[in-house]
Formats: C-alpha cells, structure tokens, sequence
C-alpha cells in the first residue's frame, strides 16, 4: 500500500511511517511553513509570567479593537515553532502605529496585543519602554553599557515605544530613536509604537528620516478618538 492512500491515524499506527512524517513536519516548520491559529486563545505559563512585567494598571489590557485584534493575528500567523515539541516563536511581521490624544486607550490596546499574542500560546520575547525612559536610560554615565541596551532592544522580536514624540528631542536622540527604528524596519520586527502626534507632527519632531522609516515598517496608522478614558474612569 502507498504511503499517500493511508490515512492520517494508519500513519500514526505505522512506526516508520510516524517518524518519516515527524522528520517532514520538522523540516516544514524550520522552512518557515505557516503555524496554524487557534480560534481559541489559551492561557499559557508564558503569559502568567508576563503578568510580572505588565505594569499594574495593564495588567487587565484587553486588545478589543479590530484592528488591533487583525494586527494580533497577522503576527500569530507568521510565528514559526523551531522544532515539534516548541511553541510558535515571533521571527518578523508588520509594525503598528497608534496615535491619537493623551487618554484614548492606545497604550492600553498595546499592551492588550502582548497579552493576547502570549494568550494564543505564542513563545513572545518582548520589550516595552517609553520614549522618555529609553533616552533617560541611554544617558552616558559610569558602568553603563548604552550600545548594549540599544541592540537589546533592536533585536528584541516584540517591542512597545510608547508615547514616541513626547520627550523633548535633542540631535542625540535623534540619532538614537533613528538607529533604534531603522534596525527593526530592516529587519522587519514588529513594533508597537504609540504617539500623541500624527506622522506629519512625527515628522517635525524627529525628522525626516525617522519618520520616513516609521511610515514604510508599519501596516497600518491606527486613530484613537473620543474622551479622555482616564477622565472618564475618575
């Protein structure tokens, strides 16, 4: 009898059989072939441990809007698993951009993607920093190895640069916020990036270049509206 006239559980029933099909999956998923989605996301040990490193007030973080919700499962659906018995990991995938007043819930749909990507069993290694902080934590001083913080979070496969725009810009960080997006545009890693300013007050801000390059990662610029949510929380 032919291999291709049995069916999936006689494979399973034939020894040799199940370890030429484990050798021919095994070889797929390192090609890079597609990792099927649950419809159904799944709570996972990885995403009780993310808990710990969600600040308090997003630990809730639900991403309920649909764009973000497609965004969730456009990088689901790229995430290669190494070998049989690993999860899913996050290679590379699309950007996204959320800008839109102080207030609109942006961060909160952010963080809401990490934990729904961690929900679906997805092996996330991942970043999160404001703007602010990454400049304040890049500052030259003693015992501080800034070149290797930047690459971490350049090669990190999921970051979060929340409120973009915010802090006051110098040359340097400039430069700095250019190295950081031009790594992950090249290299195609997704990246939530949040902004109270659209592209063209982006473009003013940090110029031409970072903007430029923000613009062409990205697979969509998303516009939050509407009240203030923590004014409306209080």
């Amino acid at each position: 009898m032919r291999a291709d006239s049995l069916d999936p559980q006689q494979l399973d029933d034939n020894p040799q059989l199940a370890r030429i099909r484990a050798r021919l999956e095994s070889k797929l998923a390192q090609l890079g072939g597609p990792v099927p989605l649950s419809e159904t996301p799944e709570p996972s040990p990885a995403a009780a441990a993310a808990q710990a490193r969600i600040p308090r007030a997003y630990r809730a973080a639900v991403a309920d809007d649909p764009r973000v919700i497609t965004w969730v499962r456009d990088v689901a659906g790229l995430a290669v698993a190494p070998n049989l018995s690993a999860r899913p990991q996050i290679k590379y995938g699309p950007s996204l951009l959320l800008i839109g007043r102080t207030g609109r819930g942006k961060t909160w749909q952010a963080y809401g993607a990490i934990r729904s990507l961690l929900a679906r069993g997805i092996d996330v290694r991942w970043e999160a920093t404001t703007a602010a902080d990454l400049y304040a934590d890049m500052r030259p001083s003693s015992g501080l190895d800034a070149e290797w913080m930047l690459r971490r979070l350049m090669r990190t496969p999921l970051l979060l640069l929340d409120d973009l725009g915010a802090a006051k810009t110098t040359e340097w960080t400039e430069e700095l916020t250019y190295r950081l997006i031009n790594q992950r545009g090249i290299h195609q890693l997704p990246t939530l990036i949040t902004s109270n300013l659209r592209v063209s007050d982006l473009r003013d801000k940090l110029g031409d270049r970072v903007a430029s390059r923000i613009t062409g990662m990205v697979s969509q610029q998303l516009a939050f509206k509407g009240p203030d949510l923590r004014r409306v929380a209080a």
